[in-house]
């Protein structure tokens, strides 16, 4: 994720405060890993600095003076480019899930060994995962960034899912081919 990116993304929609734009970025993006205020109030830093963004203004909420930020002509250009650019699949299988089954396929000595145990106890676990994110899409008032959130997790715990049931059908084959 790009934190300025979605920074600005927000601040697209209006001039924010630091606070705004962190329960903004909590409400759009409720799956993703949680922003830190200070991580807001650098990258603000950063974007005003750029010329991406500008202080708008003061706002005084309950408590302290807040400024509040706007995006500048160039924040949107910014903003643009970045969403033209489209994102390769990753070139290399990185994932913990694949590199732990090899591993495990690795040590296994038995019929039903550490492979099989790891992806089963990974399918359930992958599967309760799937229970929590139906369960939020399909709760009263759940945003519609909520729903698409949840719908992109349950398809890639699907498809994690689907390899996990093709290496347990092929696990003879590869215990063979790992271990001759």
């Amino acid at each position: 994720m790009s934190t300025p990116q979605v920074l600005l993304a927000l601040l697209a929609s209006g001039a924010r405060h630091g606070y705004d734009l962190k329960r903004a970025y909590d409400s759009r993006f409720p799956q993703a890993r949680p922003l830190a205020y200070g991580q807001v109030y650098s990258t603000l830093e950063r974007l005003t600095r750029d010329g991406l963004a500008e202080e708008a203004g003061v706002e005084r909420v309950d408590g302290p003076d807040r400024t509040v930020f706007a995006i500048t002509e160039e924040g949107r250009k910014s903003l643009h480019d970045w969403l033209d650019v489209v994102e390769p699949p990753a070139p290399h299988v990185t994932n913990a899930l694949f590199t732990k089954v090899v591993a495990a396929l690795l040590l296994d000595e038995a019929e039903d060994g550490l492979a099989v145990t790891y992806l089963r106890a990974q399918r359930r676990a992958h599967l309760g995962r799937m229970r929590d994110f139906t369960a939020a899409k399909t709760a009263d008032g759940a945003s519609v960034g909520a729903v698409l959130a949840a719908d992109y997790a349950l398809a890639h715990l699907d498809a994690d899912l689907r390899w996990i049931d093709l290496t347990l059908s092929r696990m003879t084959a590869l215990r063979q081919e790992v271990r001759p």
